[in-house]
């Protein structure tokens, strides 16, 4: 293992800021191995946080949680702890508790309120919208995101695409369809010059929403296929469920009925096997009433 214990974690972060999640991973694993044997306690925890946030987002985070919780418990140091918090509400937002997630993401907030970080106090903010949109609070949500947008330094280009993202997708649910799309059409601009093609899935996908929200099947179609080849590439298995969802549903209003079959058959045989009466119901139902993409 080569580099200090801040290389190592810068490495960590320009990958993470790249979207590559998988290398970030094993740069914090070097990071902790390296604080582990030659640093300090708040090294230890800092590396543990990192490694733990990119195991989440992979969905291996369930391990995480208890070493998590000792740090916040400990309150040793009050980086370590906003880190630790904001890590556990994304664990709960992700396995679907949003209440425990709600909870530990108001302590992260806290925290990075306590410490003066903008950026934190922006992504704190935007964690809480997240859950409260994943639960159709969406006026609610909608405040939160205004807050973290205007907390975000201009030059965090990624995280500040996300909470565009965000807000742009809450902005079409409220059809003002104008706003939505200057805002998730701001967020994929700054995605494509930062050449993060992983994050580009979401606003992908809410723009093709919208698409077809205004009646743009053809265009709807071409988004979420995009949204769906860059989805199955990078193993968000979520993100090509909704993909499928949109394709079809968009392939349908346009009259194109052998298509959306097919959409759906894929999204069944995928994602519900048991359910095999699923495409002749999606085919007959309007489906932008029964998914929320950020839930």
């Amino acid at each position: 293992m080569s580099g200090t214990f801040a290389e190592l974690r810068d490495l960590g972060e320009k990958a993470v800021r790249m979207g590559r999640l998988k290398e970030a991973e094993s740069f914090f694993d070097q990071a902790l191995t390296w604080a582990q044997e030659h640093g300090e306690p708040w090294q230890v925890d800092l590396g543990t946080c990192n490694r733990a946030a990119m195991r989440i987002w992979l969905g291996r985070g369930e391990n995480e949680l208890s070493r998590l919780r000792e740090i916040l418990l400990r309150n040793a140091n009050p980086q370590n702890c906003q880190l630790a918090a904001y890590n556990i509400s994304r664990y709960y937002e992700l396995a679907k508790n949003y209440k425990k997630s709600l909870f530990y993401a108001r302590i992260a907030l806290e925290r990075a309120e306590t410490l003066e970080r903008r950026d934190w106090m922006a992504s704190s903010q935007n964690q809480i919208g997240n859950i409260l949109l994943a639960e159709s609070f969406v006026d609610e949500a909608c405040q939160r995101y205004d807050k973290a947008l205007t907390l975000m330094p201009e030059d965090h280009g990624v995280w500040r695409a996300g909470i565009l993202d965000n807000l742009g997708y809450c902005r079409i649910l409220q059809h003002r369809y104008s706003e939505g799309y200057q805002l998730l059409s701001e967020s994929l601009r700054i995605l494509r010059r930062q050449g993060s093609e992983r994050y580009l899935v979401p606003p992908l996908l809410d723009l093709a929403f919208a698409h077809i929200e205004t009646g743009r099947y053809g265009r709807a179609q071409r988004l979420a296929a995009k949204a769906l080849r860059i989805a199955d590439q990078t193993a968000q298995k979520d993100a090509s469920k909704n993909a499928l969802y949109l394709l079809g549903e968009a392939a349908n209003l346009s009259g194109d009925t052998e298509a959306a079959q097919d959409h759906f058959v894929r999204l069944q045989r995928e994602f519900f096997p048991d359910a095999s009466y699923l495409p002749s119901f999606l085919m007959t139902v309007d489906i932008r009433k029964m998914i929320n993409l950020h839930a």
